[in-house]
């Protein structure tokens, strides 16, 4: 599962590039959580959960069924 979330995350990689953000990922559990680390401009945006739940869930989500949820770490 792993790397299909990571595939799903180079997909939306460029979004968030071109916003001089990105995103990393930490880690994928067994029960389908998914942890991120917000870079760049990601990290201290205002933005940033809209991002992490209406954009990098939602797309992560999309093609990988299996995650739950997506948390940001630090």
């Amino acid at each position: 599962m792993k790397s299909e979330v990571q595939k799903a995350l180079n997909n939306i990689r460029p979004y968030l590039q071109a916003d001089n953000g990105d995103v990393e990922l930490v880690d994928v559990t067994e029960d389908g959580i998914v942890k991120v680390k917000l870079l760049g401009s990601c990290e201290d945006c205002p933005l940033s959960i809209m991002t992490l739940r209406a954009g990098i869930e939602r797309a992560i989500m999309k093609e990988v069924p299996a995650v739950r949820r997506i948390e940001a770490v630090s």
